[in-house]
């Protein structure tokens, strides 16, 4: 899997979220590769109108009904929108909420990402059975420094993390990744997909960039 998170960055504002979900749906369909894209919270509803997979970029546990300012997951799928990042580092909750959380999508057949910060995070938080971890070290997030070469030990030790906790949880890897040599090479080192946002966000085309993306997934297949 190939997730887009837009995060708030400027370049997507306004209409130009939906651009980037056209681009990405249109390379999805060309490719064959699952793309799945996260647009800003307030945008989740517009761009789930599309023929491509929507993540919402964060969702509480607060029950639904009189609650206020509160992303909830019944009403996300009610929007068509298929799952959620959960703890992202510039966003993390408590470890009791994420347990929560994936149970709550779990019970909606909507997709739990459960993002961590490292393989001893990706081994506590496998536990919980989420359908995916995401690994991103913080400190290479929106560095241009793909983990896969800085940080490789990060990948191979949450893929080992995560199988140890022996259910159907999957690992994703994010952080600098800016080519398709990065998403190769954190294939190869055993991830199941990557996790991507100012690399494809912030890149001078975003066609370009999302193909190249997508063809290192056909190429890992081949």
């Amino acid at each position: 899997m190939f997730i887009i998170n837009f995060k708030n960055y400027e370049e997507i504002a306004g209409s130009r979220s939906l651009t980037l979900a056209e681009i990405a749906s249109r390379f999805s369909k060309k490719h064959n590769v699952r793309i799945v894209v996260c647009p800003p919270q307030h945008l989740v509803s517009e761009v789930a109108r599309l023929p491509i997979t929507v993540f919402s970029q964060h969702v509480d546990s607060a029950k639904i009904g009189s609650t206020t300012g509160y992303v909830i997951p019944e009403l996300l799928k009610k929007s068509n929108v298929a799952g959620s990042l959960i703890n992202h580092s510039e966003h993390r909750i408590p470890p009791e909420e994420i347990s929560v959380i994936v149970s709550r999508l779990r019970s909606l057949d909507m997709t739990s990402v459960v993002c961590v910060r490292d393989p001893e995070e990706a081994a506590r938080y496998a536990r919980f059975a989420p359908d995916y971890i995401a690994v991103e070290p913080p400190e290479l997030i929106g560095s241009g420094k793909a983990v896969s070469k800085e940080r490789p030990e990060a990948i191979t030790d949450s893929v080992r993390a995560v199988k140890e906790a022996r259910n159907s949880t999957r690992l994703l890897c994010g952080a600098g990744i800016v080519t398709g040599e990065d998403v190769s090479k954190s294939l190869e080192l055993g991830a199941d997909g990557i996790l991507v946002a100012s690399g494809i966000v912030k890149s001078p085309s975003w066609e370009q960039t999302i193909e190249q993306f997508a063809l290192a997934f056909k190429d890992r297949e081949i």
